[in-house]
């Protein structure tokens, strides 16, 4: 059967087989590539502030409207993935990728090159994660957890995958030929890989009997006021997040490392990403999704407070390896927090409300370090500012924390 230009898949058997995990290696590799330009802007800082002439600041901000359009991007990408399939978004978000990357390398001027990631590749980027996530849910069952963190984890692989690949591009090539080779490198690539989504999802005869039997966990707090803390106790974490991130290849320059070591820290950062992420999940089922935010905050935290004292080459290796492990399950747990305290019915909106949230925290954090850098002239006071922001979120989820222990104590007595 076909419909809205994708072939049903009616057999319910396919939920946990043999199709399903073809289709999560399909929706890993399209996330691996198609992700990239998360990172690409980080690596190309050094060299767009340089040919432009302008500040940290304004070279952030590319990767602020990148993140803006990637959370817009992800709400509008779902809605064409829920009306026609996945392989559209997939399809559409290549064709901005690709004209994106494109645009970026032949831009004259700081506004066009903003331009080219703000619009092109982040709306690009959106249609590579959240609706790869929703397709996939609906794929699996008795794995579901393991296969969305999984599928989560293509976001990180760019970013363990590329940077090293692209730095060594723009150092030899130019960061215009490394952008235009990789718009077109996603041209090609993509819409074969696009193949394996042809198919719609199959139909899983128990989800209404788990939906029936789902009950919420009990928080004490009206849906609103959770809905509330968790957006911004996200934009929080990801402020604090996208310091390291976002700056780690402009720092190693200025230290005199290089920015070839940089790319190199973030290619290790997010490898250790994705380790956290498949971690993340298998603690998340032990100790429950909120208290693994909790643990992952905090080690967040701590990492950033290590950066203060050491910036020699070794040790920022270790640093941004420790940093990646502790932080890398964060972004995930707060989808498994919506699941847990709120109906399933309500879980695609409340979850694309916080991810917003957090992709709004990592274009804000991205931004607002290189502002700090530029009054300031060190990174010093925007590594203390993400620990602030940190203590924020780390506040927040103990206050979720505590105030679930007295609703269940009330329950137990009562």
């Amino acid at each position: 059967m076909v419909t809205g230009g994708t072939i049903m898949a009616t057999s319910p058997s396919d939920i946990d087989g043999r199709r399903a995990w073809l289709r999560l290696g399909a929706a890993l590799a399209i996330g691996s590539i198609g992700s990239t330009g998360m990172w690409s802007v980080a690596v190309a800082i050094p060299y767009v502030q340089a040919d432009f002439q302008v500040a940290r600041q304004i070279a952030s901000l590319p990767y602020t409207l990148a993140m803006i359009g990637f959370g817009i991007g992800g709400v509008a990408m779902g809605r064409v993935t829920d009306r026609f399939g996945v392989i559209v978004s997939i399809l559409i978000g290549t064709v901005l990728l690709g004209a994106g990357y494109i645009a970026a390398g032949f831009a004259q001027t700081m506004a066009q090159y903003v331009l080219a990631y703000g619009v092109l590749i982040g709306l690009g980027t959106s249609a590579m994660f959240a609706p790869l996530m929703a397709d996939i849910s609906h794929w699996f069952r008795k794995r579901r957890g393991t296969a969305v963190a999984i599928c989560a984890c293509g976001n990180y692989l760019a970013g363990t995958i590329w940077p090293p690949i692209l730095q060594h591009f723009m150092a030899t090539e130019g960061w215009r030929a490394t952008h235009i080779g990789y718009g077109m490198f996603c041209l090609v690539s993509m819409p074969l890989i696009a193949l394996a989504f042809r198919t719609r999802a199959p139909v899983d005869p128990d989800a209404r009997a788990h939906a029936a039997a789902w009950q919420p966990q009990q928080i004490g707090l009206s849906p609103g006021m959770l809905q509330a803390l968790l957006v911004v106790a996200g934009v929080a974490c990801c402020v604090a997040m996208s310091m390291p991130q976002v700056h780690i290849v402009a720092y190693c320059g200025d230290l005199g490392y290089g920015p070839a070591r940089g790319a190199e820290m973030l290619s290790l950062m997010l490898g250790m990403g994705v380790v956290s992420r498949l971690i993340s999940g298998i603690v998340a089922d032990r100790i429950g999704s909120l208290s693994t935010l909790m643990l992952g905050s905090v080690l967040q935290g701590v990492a950033l407070l290590l950066y203060l004292p050491f910036d020699g080459l070794a040790s920022l290796f270790v640093i941004s390896a420790l940093f990646g492990l502790f932080q890398g399950g964060i972004v995930p747990m707060y989808a498994l927090i919506v699941r847990d305290y709120f109906s399933p019915a309500e879980a695609g909106a409340r979850v694309g409300l916080v991810i917003m949230a957090t992709l709004f925290g990592m274009s804000f954090g991205g931004w607002i370090s290189g502002a700090i850098f530029d009054w300031t002239g060190s990174y010093q006071a925007a590594f203390l500012n993400g620990i602030a922001w940190n203590l924020v979120n780390v506040t927040i989820v103990a206050f979720l924390m505590w105030n679930r222990r007295q609703k269940q104590g009330a329950v137990a007595t009562a």
